[in-house]
């Protein structure tokens, strides 16, 4: 899955499948590339226990809506906030603003993104 930024911007994004990975989010993990992504659908707040690395996080609304970025260094918990729907980890310093708009899309074998829409199928 492919998510574009405003500002050419793009990141190949990883949704967990199932709770054991919703948990372990990027835990264990030494780095994230600044192209790579975790998002996770349906959240309003994260921890970064356990990470090694400071991230960039988006907090996003319903229609993959920038609502907030922060600088979230290991060892911390970001508490829910109103209007947030989704929870987009990037690698540090990643290119968002608040009400940037993300599109959502699948790559194909040519490198273009398909089927623009929003993470929960609208």
């Amino acid at each position: 899955m492919v998510l574009r930024g405003p500002r050419d911007g793009w990141w190949l994004v990883q949704v967990p499948t199932g709770l054991r990975e919703r948990m372990r989010g990027l835990r264990g993990r030494d780095r994230l590339e600044p192209s790579r992504a975790f998002l996770i659908p349906r959240a309003r707040s994260i921890h970064t226990f356990g990470m090694r690395f400071p991230i960039t996080v988006a907090l996003l609304d319903a229609r993959l809506c920038v609502v907030a970025v922060l600088t979230i260094r290991p060892a911390r918990i970001i508490m829910p906030r109103p209007g947030v729907r989704h929870v987009l980890e990037c690698g540090l310093g990643a290119d968002l603003r608040p009400h940037d708009v993300l599109r959502l899309g699948y790559a194909g074998q040519s490198g273009k993104d398909h089927a623009d829409q929003g993470v929960d199928g609208h």
